[in-house]
Order: structure tokens, then C-alpha cells, then sequence
């Protein structure tokens, strides 16, 4: 699976939490980072260029501060350009459908407030309505946001964590899964080189680490079995 991030931030440079992610981007041939502002400062948008772009790739996910419950601007710029009919839609436009789209929110205020009785009123699945509407027209299938709240605020713990999550949106063929991110765990802890770990026993402790992650795994299946026994 290919997957391709579109960025849009006025000045990313300034940003701590796309910073963080430019940063935790994973190293892999699978995995394309595009940044709309530093590929067209003028505001021009190549839609050619894009759109041949856009179908090299299986996942394309949209990274961006939630703005006024929206994209920057030059993001919805590149909606109204790149998605034109005849290639997204309309008459032989089907040149992304059955590809997968997603949403990567940096969101300044607390989850609780997109909650009920929250102070924003209405949820992020509600205020994403637009881009679900989006992939709907154009036949892609949407994926659940990946949202991230308050960066500045995280502790040390929570940011190392999403660097995990990020990373696994970025390259887990079903990312909600949560047998496919033990999975993909496990297999970044297999290619964990002991030489990198400064600790004594390192290997030890890796295989330990697998060992109790693939064990919570059969019990949750077990438990699965169990309760569709149950059921039945």
C-alpha cells in the first residue's frame, strides 16, 4: 500500500506539532510526504501534476490545523482545482475511486469540547461532514480522522504515542484494527537492533516485549470465542 500525506499549513516552520510529525514521518519507499504551500508559494496549483500524482498512491491522507472547523486556504483551493469532473467525477472520472481517504486534524482546544455538552456544540464527525461528502462523490472510501488535540500541552509520554499512531495511519492497511497495529508493532520491535538500546539485556527485553504483546492477542481472541459462544 502506498500512501501519500498532503500537508497544508501557512508556515509549518513555526508549527510545533507539524514539526513533530514532518519529524516522525516513517522512512519508507511506501510513504510520500507533499507540501502544498512549499510546492506552490505563488498559490498556483498544477492540477496535472496532481492529479497525476494522486493516482500513484492508494491512501491519500490530508494533514492540516482544523481552521474555523475547515482547511487552510490554499488546501481548499486544491480541492476546487485538482478534483475537477471528468477526473474525480462526472462523465469517466473515476480515477480515485476506490482509493482511501483520510483527515490528519490538528485541533487547538481539548477533545471534551467536541463532545456532548462540550463548548463547541458539535463533534468532529459532524464538523467533518464536508470531506466524508467528498470522498462519497468521488468514490473513495473515508477513513475515521486521525485528530490530535492541544499539541503544545502533551507530555512526553503522549507525544511518543503519537508518534506511534502516527506512523501507523500512515502505513497499516486497516489502521482502526487493533490486531493490525499489534502487528505492526511487533514487527517494528523485531527489527529493533539491541545496538541501538543503551540498556543492558536489550534483546531480552525485546523479546519480552513481543511475547506479552502477542499474548494479549490470543486472550482477546479467546475472549472474542467466547463471547460469540455466547451469543449463539
Amino acid at each position: 500500500m502506498k500512501t501519500l500525506v498532503i500537508i497544508s499549513h501557512p508556515n509549518i516552520n513555526e508549527s510545533s506539532s507539524q514539526q513533530f510529525l514532518v519529524q516522525s514521518f516513517p522512512d519508507s519507499r511506501e510513504v510520500t510526504m507533499h507540501y502544498l504551500e512549499g510546492t506552490y508559494p505563488n498559490g498556483k496549483i498544477d492540477v496535472k501534476k496532481e492529479q497525476a500524482l494522486l493516482k500513484q498512491y492508494d491512501r491519500i491522507l490530508f494533514q492540516f490545523p482544523f481552521y474555523w472547523y475547515s482547511s487552510p486556504p490554499l488546501l481548499k483551493h486544491w480541492f476546487d482545482e485538482v478534483l475537477e469532473e471528468h477526473f474525480a467525477f462526472g462523465y469517466r472520472g473515476n480515477k480515485l475511486q476506490e482509493k482511501e481517504f483520510g483527515l490528519i486534524l490538528i485541533i487547538g482546544v481539548g477533545e471534551k469540547e467536541y463532545q456532548t455538552g462540550g463548548q463547541e456544540g458539535f463533534s468532529i464527525s459532524e464538523l467533518t461532514k464536508p470531506y466524508q461528502a467528498i470522498a462519497k462523490k468521488i468514490g473513495m472510501h473515508y477513513l475515521k480522522p486521525l485528530t490530535i488535540f492541544q499539541f503544545p500541552y502533551m507530555t512526553e509520554a503522549d507525544r511518543m504515542k503519537l508518534l506511534i499512531r502516527y506512523q501507523q495511519w500512515l502505513m497499516i492497511e486497516k489502521p482502526d484494527s487493533l490486531k493490525a497495529r499489534e502487528a505492526w508493532m511487533v514487527n517494528q520491535l523485531e527489527e529493533t537492533s539491541s545496538e541501538t538500546l543503551d540498556i543492558a539485556e536489550s534483546s531480552f527485553i525485546l523479546e519480552q516485549a513481543i511475547e506479552k504483546i502477542e499474548d494479549n492477542r490470543i486472550e482477546l481472541d479467546e475472549l472474542r470465542m467466547h463471547i460469540d459462544n455466547n451469543d449463539q
